[in-house]
């Protein structure tokens, strides 16, 4: 049923679901690549329960539903979702001042604003979204990744360390033996086998909170359709549901550039809303694209298709219900290994060598450093795109501004002509009167715009002021050469800006 429902063609290039069942290989790869992920899920979603002030149970079962529902209906292949740590700080005042209801119809009303930003085509907004806060997103993410492992490295028995050690070796040596075989969990299996044979006294999984061992409720939220309800929960929903389609979609994005495919940024939108609601309705927390994870199944274990999504869901929910026991003994450290290779593969070492440094720009370069910083200071992935990008915009609009030019020539006893050069937007056309000579120039100026475009009211109101300044001198000016597109613009909005200055 599953691979009739998502093994429908596609010409992105990326391996289908039934491609995948018909071949014994693949097959295997996306299912064991399902199994470590559902492994890696476990401790971040009871870690992210607690952040949002609620059972562990709802943090996992989010979890699960999320990943299921969106192996289905999400656009990006092997991307994996569920609980986060970005929506559990949202939610966390819902949940602490009014109760799981509050929090369910928080989540609930986050996806369906999802779907609608979805539909009126959000996902175009991340074409603005330059190369240099891209970089500065997956860095500061491999930073934050690791910072969360410190916590399991810290003040913890020294036996530890070597295992944590031997789980890296394992990862990083593995794959030179064969790729049949995810190498993560080849590290989970290892590390287990060793601190259960030898009793080593160390932190498991089953430490960081109990594993449920029943299904939760399916349901709509208790409490009254009012419009103060819509009132408490109405903020919190449209922050959730900004800050996970951002975070969803730079990880769909991400991974379209590691695996050299496309994906339906529209439909990703709409899958995590829909998501998101069936999460919701199952009592969960929410949630939204997760990189760590996304990197440990399409980076680390190779996985491509929506199988390991899927297998993923899965086996974090037979994982719960089944073997809840077997997983609490989990070390760790084995766990805290694969996090670790997934910071040094996320990482972009490119970005930081000597030899880039020189040849980049210190625009671009400040905006990576400044997009890493808000993200790690805030731990907000959310805030710092949208500080990067606005950064960004700045840098860009200085750069340009210094294209514009103004040019004055004058032949012998002839028309003065000003010659303008260039883009002509806010940045570069608000000192643009200042390149004339009003009480200096004959009585006839020609202004030659063949070479510029009008680009917005800050222009069409420059040329206004220019206009002004020499009719108050009693003198005329002639506007031409104006391409079509600008002659337009600056016919609807000339007069209608004020008196000029």
């Amino acid at each position: 049923m599953l691979a009739a429902t998502v093994g429908v063609p596609s010409d992105d290039g990326s391996v289908r679901v039934v491609d995948a069942v018909r071949r014994p290989r693949v097959l295997i790869r996306e299912v064991l690549a399902g199994l470590v992920v559902g492994l890696a899920l476990i401790p971040e979603a009871i870690s992210f329960s607690i952040v949002a002030g609620v059972d562990p149970g709802v943090g996992l079962f989010s979890s699960v539903v999320m990943a299921i529902v969106i192996s289905i209906v999400g656009g990006r292949r092997a991307m994996i979702s569920a609980a986060t740590g970005a929506i559990a700080l949202v939610v966390a005042p819902v949940a602490k001042e009014h109760g799981l209801q509050y929090l369910i119809a928080t989540v609930v009303l986050a996806g369906i604003i999802q779907i609608v930003l979805g539909a009126v085509g959000f996902a175009k907004l991340m074409r603005f979204i330059p190369r240099s806060v891209m970089v500065g997103f997956v860095n500061a993410l491999a930073i934050l990744i690791f910072i969360a492992q410190l916590p399991h490295l810290i003040n913890v028995p020294t036996l530890v360390y070597p295992l944590v050690a031997l789980g890296v070796l394992i990862i990083v040596f593995f794959p030179r033996l064969t790729k049949a075989v995810p190498a993560p969990l080849v590290a989970v299996v290892v590390v287990t086998a060793i601190a259960l044979l030898a009793g080593l006294q160390i932190p498991t999984v089953g430490d960081e909170g109990a594993l449920p061992s029943g299904l939760p409720p399916f349901g709509v939220p208790q409490l009254p359709f009012t419009l103060e309800t819509l009132g408490i929960i109405g903020p919190y929903a449209l922050a959730a549901a900004a800050v996970g389609l951002v975070e969803s979609l730079m990880t769909a994005k991400l991974v379209d550039e590691i695996t050299e495919t496309g994906s339906n940024k529209s439909r990703e939108s709409i899958g995590q809303g829909i998501a998101q609601i069936a999460s919701g309705l199952f009592g969960g927390m929410g949630g939204c694209g997760m990189i760590g994870q996304t990197m440990i199944n399409v980076r680390e274990s190779g996985a491509r298709t929506r199988l390991s999504t899927f297998s993923a869901g899965v086996f974090l929910l037979v994982l719960m219900l089944v073997f809840h026991d077997l997983v609490g003994m989990i070390p760790m450290a084995a766990l805290v290994a694969v996090m670790i290779m997934v910071c040094v593969g996320t990482f972009d070492w490119h970005s930081i060598r000597l030899t880039t440094l020189r040849r980049m720009p210190v625009g671009e370069t400040t905006v990576m450093v400044i997009t890493v910083a808000v993200v790690v200071a805030t731990e907000n992935l959310s805030i710092g795109v949208v500080v990067g990008v606005l950064v960004a915009m700045v840098v860009f609009a200085r750069r340009v501004a210094r294209f514009a030019t103004v040019t004055r020539s004058q032949p012998a006893g002839g028309v003065v002509r000003y010659r303008i050069r260039g883009e002509l937007f806010f940045a570069t056309s608000n000192d643009l009167t200042h390149h004339f000579e009003y009480s200096a120039d004959p009585a006839d100026v020609v202004i030659d715009m063949r070479e510029s475009h009008v680009w917005d009211a800050s222009t069409v109101a420059a040329l206004d002021a220019i206009s002004t300044r020499y009719a108050r001198r009693g003198k005329s000016v002639t506007i031409e050469g104006m391409n079509e597109t600008s002659t337009r613009f600056h016919r609807r909005l000339t007069g209608e800006l004020g008196d000029g200055h």
